[in-house]
C-alpha cells in the first residue's frame, strides 16, 4: 500500500451539494435591550467530539459537533461519519444580543450532552440527552438516527434553568474581551467572562434539578471580591492598568478545582484557583520570545491561549504571541510542586511569519494553525512541538478556490459548459449558487429549498431570460450568439466565485483529541483534513519544501531519494511551462481517446516554440543532476500504480466469526453522507493531483528522448529502456488516473421506478440479483457514481479488507482509517486490477450512460477484464435498444468466459447447466437476457452461433434448436422453424416443437404451410398430434379436422381423408346438435363420399369404431367417462371396429342431409334430429311436412312408406276442413315438397296438398294398392268422403280391398255401388276402369269375384229394409253375372269337345 504521509495533509471540502442546510430556528427572548453603540462581535467557530468517538462499538463513533456564530445566532451542526443523523441542525437566535468569540462550550457528562453559550448580555444552559441515553437498545441498526437536537424545541430556552442575564451587564458599551465556559463536576455551569477593564467575572447557573439563582464572581490581583450585583465601576475598585485586560481565557478542571488561564494585554499569563478564587501563577511570555526588544511596549492584542490534556504529558499550554513579522507559538507544561504551587516548563518555541492567525489548536504532541494571507487565501500549518528540531511546519493543501476563468473549446456549447462545471463536485456550495442567483435575477423571486435538478433549470433560465432581453436585433449571427452566451455565462459565474468566496472564509480549526480527525470549519461549510500520500506530497509541496527534503519515504535509498527530488523540482517546472490552454487540449486528447504519448509530444512542441523564459534550459540543467533517472521514475511509477495481484475483497462477509454487535458497527463504518462524500472527494483529488503528475511525467520523458545523450549518462540503453518501458507504463497511468478522476466527476442518473423493476428482473436472470440496489441518500444532491459505488458495494469490500488484518477494538484513528480507505477504494476502481465491482454495481444501479463512457475510455488501453466490460457495454446497448450492437458485444465477451472472475461468476451458478462448457453457460445466460428484454430475433443469432459451440452435447444442441424453433415460430418464420425442428437431436423435444408448431400455425389460420411442409420422417406423428388435437378440443373452435382432412388430401391418401371427415361428422352428430352442426355433418359426409369415389371399388371402404358406453349419452365425450379419465376401452385399447363401404355413407350421408332439411324448416327440432334414427327421422319429417324428404329417405333405408301416406292424408284432411289460418300456414310446407304449385285463386292449399298426396300414389305405386288402401282407411277413419279421383284409382289397382273397406266402415251404399260396377267390368261393360285387361268370354282367362265381401254386402242390406232395394239390384246384378258365367261355361266346354273330337 503506498505510503501515507502524516507530515503533510489535504483538504477536502465537506460540504453537501444540495441546497441550504435545513436549520430549524429556535428563538430566545429575554428581557434586554440592545447596547449602545452596536459593538458586532467577529465570527467564530468550533466543535465538540465526544469522548467515545474513537471506539468502534460506541454509539457515538465518529460524531461530533460543530458550530459558527455570527451576530445573534449560533448555528450548530451534529455530524455523524457512520450514520445519517435526522433533525441534526438548529439555529439558536438570541434576540437583542451578540454571541461572543468562544463563547460556546459543549461538554458530555454521562447522562446529557450540556451546550453553554455565552452572549454580552445573557449566559445560556441547554440540556440535552446523551446518544447513548437515546437508544434502548445497545445494537443501532438504523442507517438513519436521531440527532440530539431532535428535541431541542420542546426545551423552554427563556426559563432562569436555562437562561440568565448578566447582572450588571447592560450599563456597560464594551462586552467581554474574551470568554470560557465549563461544567463543574457539581454540575454547575460557569462562564468566565474578561472585563473590559480588565479582571475575569465568573457568572455561574446552579445545577439543572437545584435550587438556586444566578451568582458572580470577580477575579482580579488586588483583591478579590464576590458580589451578585456584577461588575463595579471603577471609581470604587481603583485604578487598574489596562495592561490587565485579558485577552484569551482557557478553563481546566483539576483536582475538584477549576483553574482560569488567563494571557493578559501585558504578554503575562495567570492562572487562577476557581475555589481559592487566587491567582496561583503569573508568568511573562516574552522570556520565552528571543530579541524581544520592543514587543513589551506593544499590545498584544492578538494573543491566544490554548489547553491540551493527555495522560502522558499533563496539561499543556499553547501560547501564540502576536508580533508582526515574527508570531511565535509556545508550548509549556504545567507542573504542580508541595504546597499547591505550581510552575510552568517550557516544551518548544515555534516561529511562523504569517500574521493573521484566525485559530490555532493544541493537541498532546502538535500545534495546528489557520492564518489567512495578504491574497485572502486560507493557510493551514500543523507542527510537531516535541519532534522537530528545525521548526520546519508540515503544509496543508487547502482546496483551491475555482478557476477564474472557464476554457470553452470551439466545439463546445458555453451554456454547456459553464452548468458542467457549475454543478460539477468539488466546486460550489448550493446556497452560493442560490444567492448569486437571487443576485443576478435582482431578487425578484426567492427560492425555497430547490433540488438539484431544479435549480440547475432555474439558473438556466436566468441567464437565458438575460441574454434575450439584452438582444437589440432580431437577426444576429451564430458567433454573436455565442459571444452573448460568453458573456452572461462568464457573469454569473463571477457572482458564484464571489459568494463561493464568502462560503469559504475560515473561521476556525479542530481536532479531535480521540481520534486525530482534523476539521477546518468554514463559514458555509466543513472541511476535512486527511493525510497527503507520499508522492502526492511531493508533487504538490512547494520548491522550499522539497529544497528542506532530506529523505523521501518512497525510496529507501538515498541516492535514488534524492534524485526522486530533483526529479519532483523538473516535474514543478514542467507543471508551470505548460499553458493552460495545452492542459486543456491535452485533456480533450485523453477525452477523444488519442494516446497519450503523441498528446505529451504536441504539448512539448508548444513548450519549446513559447520558451521565452528559458524554462527549458533550466530543466535540462537539473536533469543533469539527476545521476539515476531511471530508477528514480520506476519508483515514481510504482508508488502510483494501484494494481494489485488479487481481487480484493471478494464477496466475502464482514469480518465472518465476529459478534453481532461489531459486525452491525463494521456495517456502518464511514457510512454517513458526509463520509461518502469526503472519501469519493478525496479519491477524486487523488486522481487529478496524479493525472497532472503523470501527464507532467510524460512530457519530461519525451523530453529526455529529444535530449538524448547530453542527458543521460548511460546512453542508449537507458533511452531504449525509456521509450519502450516507462513511457508506455507512464502512459497508462496517465490514462488510468484520468478515468478515476473521470468517474468521480460523474454524477449519477435519475432512474425511473419502471426501469429499476426492469433492470431488477434482468439481473435475475443473469443471477446477479444480490447486488444492492440505489441507495436512497437524505439530500436532495447529486451523487456521483464513485459515492454510488462506495455506498452500494464498495464500502463494505474496504471495511471487510481492513478489519481481517486489524482487531476491532482497536482505535479509530482518522489518519490510519481515511488513509486505508481512500487507497482501497482507489484500488476498488482501478482499471487494470481483476475487481471488477464498479462496473457492476453500475450496471445493477441502471446507470447505463456512465457505464458506457467508462468501457469507452478504458476500451483502448486496457486489457483487463475485456469480455466483461464488452459485457457490460452490451447491457448498455440493450437498456437504449441497440439490440444488434449488444449482440455483437456478448460474442465478443464469450471469448474471454473462462479468463475474467466476473464471467466465471456469471457461468457457475446453475446445477443442471454444470455439464456444459463456460461458453454454452454463458450463451444461456445471455439468451435468457435477451428474451426477456423481448429480442426473438438476436435470440435466433446467438442461439444459431452457440450450436456450433455445442458439438457432442447433445442435450445443449436440442435446447438451443428447440429456442431457435420457438422464435422463429413467434415471428411467423415458418419455414425456418420447420427447419429448426427437423435439426433437434432429441426425440421427445422434436415431438413437442411439432405439436407447438401444428397448434400455433392452426390459430394462426397459416394451414398452408403446415400442409405443405414434407415432415420427413414425422409424418406419423404430424397425424398423431393432429388427431390427438382434434379429438380433444372443440369442435366449432378448432377445427384440426378440416387440416387433418387437407394433409391426408395433399398427400392423396383419399381413404384416410374419407376417415377423417367421417370421424368428423360423426363426432357432430353427437357433440354438436345445432343447425350448424348438422350442416357440417353433411359437408363432412359428403367430403368422405368423395374421398371414397376417388378409390377403386375394392379399396372404397373405411373403419368406423363402433359406438359403445362412451358415445350413448348425448353430447358426452368420445374419450372420457364421467370422472374425467380415459375409459377402460380407450386404455386397453381394444375396440370393435365397423367397415363402412360407400352404400354405407351414402346412407349415412342421406341421412344427416334429412337431418339439415329437418332443422332448416323446423330448427327446434335440430337438438333430437342429430341423435334420430331412420324411422324416427321420417316421423320427425312427415310431422313437418316434408314429405319429399321422408320418402327419399325411406327409399334409401328401405323403409315402409305408410306412415308417408298418412302423414299427408291427415295433412289433407286438416286442410279440408280447417280455416284460412291453417290455410296460409301450409303454403311453407308445400313449397318444401318437390311438387309444382299451382297457386291461383281456383286453387286452396287444400287441392295442392291432395293434389301432392296423388302425385306420391303415381310416382310410388305398391303391390295390391297398400298406399292407397293406408290413405282410404285414414280417410274413412276421420269419416272424410273419399275423393272420385282416388276411387278411381284404387279401383283400377285393388277394387276387392276396396270393397272390403267400405264394409268396414259400413259405407253399404257406396259398396253396392261398387259391386254393380265391379261386376259390370267384369262382363264387358267399363273393364278399363277397374284394371281388367280382358272381360268375361269364353276365351279369356278365368275371372273371379269377391264373394265373401259381397255376401256379407248382401246380408247387411238385408238386414234393413231401406236397402231393400239395393238388395235386389246387387242379387240380380249377381243373377245376371251368373247366366253370363253359364253361358260361357257352356260355350267353352263345347268348343273344348269339339277340339277333341
Amino acid at each position: 500500500m503506498a505510503a501515507a504521509l502524516e507530515r503533510s495533509y489535504i483538504e477536502i471540502c465537506g460540504f453537501e451539494r444540495e441546497a441550504a442546510r435545513r436549520f430549524r430556528e429556535v428563538t430566545v427572548s429575554l428581557d434586554v435591550t440592545p447596547l449602545p453603540g452596536g459593538v458586532k462581535c467577529a465570527d467564530g467557530a468550533g466543535a465538540f467530539h465526544y469522548e467515545e468517538s474513537g471506539k468502534l462499538l460506541s454509539v457515538t463513533s465518529n460524531r461530533f459537533i460543530h458550530w459558527s456564530t455570527c451576530g445573534d445566532s449560533v448555528q450548530l451542526v451534529e455530524e455523524s461519519l457512520d450514520t445519517n443523523l435526522l433533525n441534526n441542525a438548529i439555529r439558536l437566535r438570541f434576540s437583542c444580543c451578540s454571541v461572543l468569540p468562544g463563547g460556546v462550550s459543549i461538554q458530555e457528562t454521562l447522562n446529557n450532552v450540556v451546550i453553554l453559550i455565552c452572549t454580552n448580555q445573557s449566559v445560556h444552559r441547554l440540556l440535552l440527552p446523551h446518544p447513548s441515553r437515546m437508544y434502548r437498545s445497545e445494537l443501532v441498526t438504523e442507517l438513519h438516527m436521531q440527532s440530539i437536537f431532535t428535541d431541542v424545541g420542546k426545551l423552554s430556552l427563556q426559563d432562569p434553568t436555562h437562561s440568565a442575564i448578566i447582572p450588571g451587564a447592560a450599563g456597560h458599551t464594551g462586552g467581554p474581551s474574551a470568554v470560557a465556559a465549563w461544567l463543574s463536576f457539581q454540575g454547575d455551569a460557569h462562564f468566565a467572562l474578561a472585563s473590559p477593564d480588565g479582571g475575569i467575572t465568573v457568572v455561574t447557573l446552579p445545577p439543572q434539578d437545584a435550587q438556586g439563582s444566578v451568582s458572580v464572581l470577580e477575579l482580579r490581583r488586588s483583591s478579590m471580591m464576590r458580589r451578585i450585583s456584577g461588575w463595579m465601576p471603577s471609581a470604587i475598585r481603583g485604578e487598574q492598568s489596562p495592561a490587565d485586560l485579558v485577552l484569551s481565557l482557557a478553563v481546566r478542571e483539576l483536582e475538584e478545582d477549576s483553574f482560569i488561564f488567563a494571557l493578559c494585554q501585558d504578554h503575562r499569563l495567570r492562572m487562577w484557583s476557581f475555589r481559592e478564587q487566587a491567582c496561583l501563577l503569573e508568568a511573562d511570555m516574552l522570556e520565552y520570545m528571543p530579541a524581544c526588544k520592543g514587543v513589551k511596549r506593544l499590545s498584544g492584542q492578538g494573543h491566544r491561549l490554548r489547553l491540551a490534556f493527555s495522560s502522558t504529558t499533563g496539561l499543556c499550554l499553547g501560547v501564540y504571541l502576536a508580533v508582526p513579522q515574527r508570531g511565535q507559538f509556545t508550548v509549556l507544561q504545567l507542573v504542580a510542586t508541595d504546597n499547591n504551587r505550581y510552575s510552568l516548563d517550557h516544551i518548544s518555541s515555534l516561529f511562523s511569519t504569517q500574521e493573521a492567525l484566525v485559530d490555532f489548536t493544541l493537541t498532546s504532541s502538535d500545534v495546528w494553525a489557520l492564518w489567512v494571507d495578504d491574497t485572502n487565501a486560507t493557510v493551514v500549518k500543523h507542527i510537531s512541538f516535541e519532534h522537530n528540531a528545525v521548526g520546519q511546519w508540515n503544509q496543508v493543501f487547502v482546496q483551491p478556490p475555482p478557476e477564474e476563468e472557464v476554457p470553452i473549446g470551439l466545439d463546445l456549447d458555453p451554456r454547456e459548459t459553464y452548468l458542467e462545471v457549475l454543478f460539477s463536485p468539488l466546486r460550489f456550495t448550493a446556497s452560493a449558487i442560490i444567492k448569486a442567483l437571487q443576485i443576478f435575477r435582482r431578487g425578484s423571486e426567492r427560492i425555497f429549498d430547490p433540488s438539484w435538478e431544479t435549480l440547475k433549470k432555474e439558473v438556466t433560465l436566468a441567464v437565458e431570460s438575460e441574454i434575450q432581453s439584452s438582444v437589440t436585433e432580431f437577426e444576429f449571427s451564430q458567433e454573436e450568439y455565442r459571444q452573448l452566451q460568453v458573456e452572461f455565462w462568464s457573469r454569473f459565474y463571477s457572482c458564484c466565485l464571489q459568494y463561493q468566496e464568502a462560503e469559504s472564509a475560515p473561521l476556525g480549526l479542530t481536532v479531535s483529541p480521540h481520534t486525530g480527525m482534523v476539521c477546518l470549519l468554514r463559514k458555509g461549510f466543513l472541511s476535512f483534513l486527511l493525510p497527503c500520500f507520499a508522492v502526492d506530497h511531493l508533487y504538490l509541496s512547494c520548491d522550499e519544501y522539497l529544497m528542506t527534503e532530506e529523505e523521501t519515504p518512497i525510496a529507501e535509498d538515498l541516492d535514488v531519494g534524492r534524485d526522486v527530488l530533483q526529479l519532483i523540482q523538473c516535474l514543478r517546472l514542467v507543471s508551470d511551462a505548460v499553458s493552460a490552454e495545452m492542459a486543456y487540449e491535452m485533456e480533450k486528447a485523453l477525452e477523444y481517446l488519442q494516446t497519450p504519448e503523441r498528446a505529451a509530444e504536441l504539448v512539448l512542441e508548444d513548450m519549446l516554440c513559447n520558451d521565452r523564459d528559458n524554462v527549458i534550459v533550466d530543466i535540462q540543467n537539473k536533469l543533469q543532476d539527476v545521476r539515476n533517472p531511471m530508477a528514480a521514475m520506476m519508483v515514481l511509477l510504482r508508488e502510483m500504480d494501484l494494481e494489485m495481484d488479487s481481487e480484493l475483497g471478494g464477496d466475502a462477509p464482514v469480518i465472518p466469526g465476529q459478534s453481532l454487535s461489531v459486525r452491525i458497527s463494521l456495517s456502518q463504518l464511514y457510512g454517513s453522507s458526509a463520509a461518502v462524500s469526503a472519501v469519493c472527494q478525496a479519491v477524486c483529488h487523488m486522481a487529478m493531483t496524479r493525472a497532472r503528475f503523470c501527464r507532467d511525467l510524460l512530457i519530461l520523458q519525451k523530453l529526455y528522448l529529444r535530449f538524448g545523450d547530453n542527458v543521460f549518462l548511460g546512453g542508449g540503453a537507458q533511452l531504449l529502456q525509456l521509450q519502450q518501458d516507462l513511457i508506455p507504463r507512464t502512459s497508462h497511468l496517465l490514462s488510468s488516473y484520468h478515468l478515476l478522476r473521470h468517474v468521480s466527476q460523474s454524477l449519477t442518473s435519475s432512474v425511473p421506478v419502471d426501469t429499476i423493476d426492469m433492470n431488477l428482473q434482468h439481473l435475475t436472470h443473469l443471477e446477479l440479483s444480490d447486488t444492492p440496489a440505489v441507495c436512497s441518500r437524505p439530500v436532495l444532491s447529486p451523487q456521483t457514481v464513485v459515492e454510488l459505488f462506495y455506498q452500494t458495494a464498495g464500502r463494505r469490500i474496504i471495511i471487510s479488507q481492513m478489519f481481517s488484518q486489524q482487531q476491532s477494538d482497536s482505535q479509530l484513528l482518522w489518519s490510519h482509517m481515511i488513509s486505508n480507505v481512500v487507497q482501497l477504494l482507489a484500488q476498488l476502481l482501478w482499471p487494470s486490477n481483476p475487481g471488477f465491482q464498479f462496473p457492476e454495481v453500475l450496471m445493477s444501479n441502471c446507470q447505463y450512460t456512465q457505464l458506457q463512457e467508462y468501457v469507452r475510455l478504458i476500451g483502448p488501453w486496457c486489457q483487463v477484464n475485456i469480455g466483461s466490460c464488452r459485457f457490460m457495454l452490451a447491457q448498455c446497448f440493450l437498456a437504449s435498444g441497440e439490440g444488434q450492437k449488444a449482440l455483437q458485444c456478448f460474442q465478443e465477451a464469450a471469448t474471454e468466459v473462462e479468463k475474467e472472475e466476473f464471467l466465471m461468476k456469471l457461468t457457475s451458478s446453475e446445477e443442471e447447466e454444470a455439464a456444459c462448457s463456460p461458453r454454452l453457460q454463458f450463451y444461456n445466460k445471455v439468451l435468457r437476457l435477451l428474451e426477456d428484454v423481448g429480442l426473438p430475433e438476436l435470440v435466433i443469432q446467438l442461439a444459431s452461433l452457440a450450436v456450433t459451440e455445442a458439438v457432442g452435447d447433445v442435450n445443449s444442441q436440442a435446447a438451443l434448436w428447440t429456442r431457435i424453433f420457438k422464435h422463429h415460430l413467434d415471428l411467423g418464420h415458418n419455414s425456418e422453424a420447420y427447419e429448426a425442428l427437423t435439426q433437434n437431436p432429441d426425440s421427445s423435444m422434436q415431438l413437442d416443437c411439432l405439436r407447438q408448431l401444428v397448434v400455433v400455425l392452426c390459430e394462426r389460420s397459416q394451414l398452408q404451410d403446415l400442409v405443405q411442409f414434407p415432415y420427413v420422417n414425422l409424418h406419423d406423428e404430424v397425424v398423431s398430434i393432429i388427431e390427438s388435437r382434434a379429438r380433444g378440443l372443440d369442435l366449432l373452435t378448432h377445427n384440426y379436422y378440416d387440416l387433418l382432412y387437407a394433409f391426408h388430401i395433399t398427400r392423396h391418401n383419399y381413404r384416410k381423408a374419407g376417415t377423417v371427415m367421417f370421424e368428423f361428422g360423426m363426432r357432430l352428430g353427437r357433440e354438436v346438435r345445432t343447425r350448424l352442426g348438422l350442416q357440417k355433418q353433411v359437408n363432412c359426409y359428403l367430403a368422405a363420399l368423395n374421398c371414397l369415389r376417388l378409390i377403386r371399388p375394392e379399396y372404397a371402404w373405411i373403419v368406423q369404431p363402433a359406438c359403445g358406453t362412451t358415445y350413448e349419452r348425448p353430447g358426452a365425450s368420445p374419450k372420457r367417462n364421467s370422472d374425467g379419465e380415459f375409459s377402460a376401452e380407450l386404455t386397453a385399447g381394444r375396440r370393435q371396429v365397423d367397415i363402412l363401404e360407400l352404400n354405407d355413407l351414402e346412407k349415412e350421408y342421406f341421412l344427416s342431409r334429412a337431418r339439415l332439411t329437418l332443422a332448416q324448416h323446423h330448427p327446434p327440432s335440430a337438438t333430437i334430429a342429430g341423435s334420430a334414427s331412420a324411422p324416427e327421422l321420417v316421423t320427425l319429417l312427415v310431422q313437418t311436412g316434408l314429405f319429399d324428404s321422408a320418402l327419399s329417405l325411406c327409399q334409401t333405408f328401405r323403409l315402409n312408406l305408410s306412415p308417408v301416406y298418412e302423414g299427408l292424408t291427415f295433412k289433407c284432411i286438416k286442410l279440408q276442413f280447417g280455416g284460412e289460418e291453417s290455410q296460409n300456414e301450409a303454403w311453407s310446407w308445400l313449397a318444401a315438397n318437390q311438387l309444382s304449385v299451382v297457386n291461383t285463386k281456383e286453387s286452396s292449399a287444400a287441392d295442392e296438398a291432395w293434389r301432392l298426396l296423388a302425385s306420391y300414389l303415381d310416382r310410388y305405386p305398391s303391390t295390391n294398392g297398400q298406399h292407397h288402401h293406408h290413405v282410404i282407411h285414414k280417410l274413412l277413419s276421420h269419416g272424410v268422403p273419399l275423393p272420385d279421383w282416388l276411387l278411381q284409382s284404387y279401383k283400377r289397382v285393388d277394387a276387392p280391398s276396396l270393397l272390403r273397406l267400405l264394409l268396414n266402415f259400413d259405407l253399404l251404399e257406396a259398396a253396392a255401388e261398387l259391386v254393380l260396377e265391379y261386376v259390370d267390368a267384369v262382363l264387358g261393360r267399363g273393364h278399363q276402369y277397374f284394371g281388367i285387361e280382358r272381360p268375361l268370354s269364353a276365351t279369356s282367362p278365368p275371372t273371379w269375384l269377391p264373394y265373401t265381401s259381397i255376401d256379407q254386402l248382401l246380408h247387411a242390406l238385408s238386414e234393413t229394409q231401406t236397402h231393400s232395394s239395393l238388395h235386389n239390384k246387387v242379387r240380380d246384378k249377381l243373377d245376371e253375372y251368373h247366366k253370363a258365367v253359364q253361358h260361357m261355361t257352356k260355350r267353352r266346354l263345347t268348343v273344348q269337345r269339339r277340339v277333341a273330337i
